[in-house]
């Protein structure tokens, strides 16, 4: 079914990652996941970090009214990254890990992280990935992404890649239903 009415944000994939709005929102993640977790529980990744090739990273701005002043390009409310842990190959489907999935303070339940997350999941598939998996906190502040997960079909699981288990990790995944091309537990 294809919805006419115009999506209230638009999201693209940024290299540089150099924009004025998108450096804030990514301080603002690590100083939330900071404050949540000890140092040596955060995973999340820096301005270099998500700068690396193996990284996609998407944001989605709310286009600013024709005429108004201001930033052009609008306004940051999300962002979110892919990371491929493993290439899809002839005889094998890839993993990919999210990364980096935040929503601006000011503009959470608005969409734009299942918007984000929609596209990156559309991203696995392309790249033919296997399996998506992703780590996030255990405090009560990770409830509300715990649940957006949840809604698209992400169970928890054991620790992937370098991960290991801590008090402060949850681990999620999801793997590709290879027949229809979908997401499945």
């Amino acid at each position: 079914m294809n919805d006419a009415r115009p999506r209230p944000f638009h999201i693209r994939t940024d290299r540089e990652l150099t924009h004025p709005q998108v450096i804030a929102l990514l301080e603002e993640h690590l100083a939330g996941m900071r404050a949540e977790s000890p140092p040596e529980c955060v995973f999340a990744l820096d301005l270099d970090g998500l700068r690396r090739p193996e990284i996609t990273f998407l944001t989605a701005w709310r286009r600013a009214p024709s005429g108004s002043p201001g930033d052009a390009e609008g306004e940051l409310l999300a962002m979110g990254a892919i990371k491929e842990l493993a290439p899809t190959t002839a005889t094998e489907g890839g993993h990919g890990e999210l990364k980096s999935m935040r929503t601006s303070a000011r503009h959470l339940r608005q969409g734009a992280a299942q918007a984000i997350l929609t596209e990156l999941l559309a991203l696995a598939r392309q790249r033919g990935y296997a399996r998506v998996s992703l780590e996030t906190g255990s405090t009560p502040a990770f409830e509300p992404a715990m649940a957006m997960y949840r809604r698209f079909g992400f169970v928890e699981c054991g620790p992937f890649a370098d991960y290991r288990e801590d008090p402060f990790s949850r681990f999620m995944t999801m793997t590709q239903d290879g027949a229809q091309g979908n997401y499945r537990q």
